[in-house]
């Protein structure tokens, strides 16, 4: 294996400065770990942007709130670290919740208006724990870029507008969802799926393409949109909704009208997975048409 593995703290921030001093550029990719195909390609695409890649893996309990499945979620360091050695990667960084947050711990980061939409309501508490703990990986491994997928839209967004608000000199990379052969989104979760759940679960990629054929087939209304996506998701009994939503792709703000380009997010809970999506509508121009 030609990664090193990091596993505290002052140690990755040693490293980093090492790196700096030599003239390295380091490329961040943060994750929780239970690597999937998606989140080897967030590790190429660092790969072709940075001198060195360092992978995080830390299942974060501060974006975990009550009843949630941190102790469930699903982990295997030894394979994540196996795959991600295939794909290039330099150093991988374990810290442990007690070398994150140590006794004392007050800090928090929060991106106010941002989290206020989509999966805020749901989840009270989960973004500033997400802002948090990249903020911490930023100051500890010090990266010229990061990179995070576009399945997390919100996720994305938010991290986006900590870095420009608080003058993080740092590249913020979104990378394309990556999807299984029949258009499901990559997802760790995805693992708490049985096969009649899995097979449910196409609802949401199928709503998301059912979408795009109406915006494309020249419908405007953002409600007459929500309503046929909607009710695609609920003629599958095992899949219930949270939400569906069309919302400006920057401010996350819900839309009455289709703009040449919306955000239709959703969040679905299928078995004991909630599961989330998202694609950007494109409303073709006449000249187009």
């Amino acid at each position: 294996m030609n990664l090193t593995v990091v596993d505290s703290v002052a140690g990755m921030q040693a490293l980093s400065e090492q790196l700096r001093l030599a003239g390295r550029s380091i490329g961040l990719v943060p994750t929780m770990g239970f690597f999937h195909e998606g989140h080897l390609e967030l590790m190429r695409v660092a790969r072709r942007h940075a001198d060195r890649v360092v992978v995080s893996i830390f299942v974060n309990p501060t974006q975990f709130g009550a009843g949630e499945d941190l102790n469930a979620y699903p982990r295997d360091m030894e394979g994540d670290l196996a795959k991600a050695d295939t794909v290039g990667v330099d150093h991988v960084f374990v810290p442990t919740a007690g070398d994150m947050y140590p006794e004392g711990f007050q800090t928090r980061v929060c991106v106010a208006d941002l989290t206020r939409f989509l999966c805020g309501p749901s989840r009270p508490g989960h973004f500033d724990g997400v802002a948090t703990v990249v903020a911490k990986l930023f100051h500890i491994t010090r990266p010229h870029l990061a990179v995070f997928g576009q399945k997390d839209y919100q996720q994305l967004a938010v991290i986006s507008r900590m870095a420009r608000d608080l003058n993080m000199d740092i590249q913020i990379i979104g990378v394309p969802t990556v999807r299984e052969p029949d258009g499901l989104a990559m997802s760790s979760r995805n693992s708490y799926l049985s096969p009649e759940e899995r097979e449910a679960a196409l609802c949401l990629s199928a709503s998301l393409a059912l979408a795009q054929d109406m915006v494309s087939a020249g419908e405007k209304e953002a409600a007459v949109v929500l309503k046929a996506v909607e009710q695609h998701i609920r003629r599958e009994p095992l899949a219930h909704m949270d939400y569906a939503r069309l919302c400006d792709p920057v401010t996350l703000e819900d839309l009455q009208s289709v703009k040449e380009e919306s955000l239709l997010a959703l969040a679905v809970i299928v078995g004991k997975a909630r599961l989330i999506d998202n694609r950007v509508l494109v409303r073709k121009s006449p000249s187009s048409l």
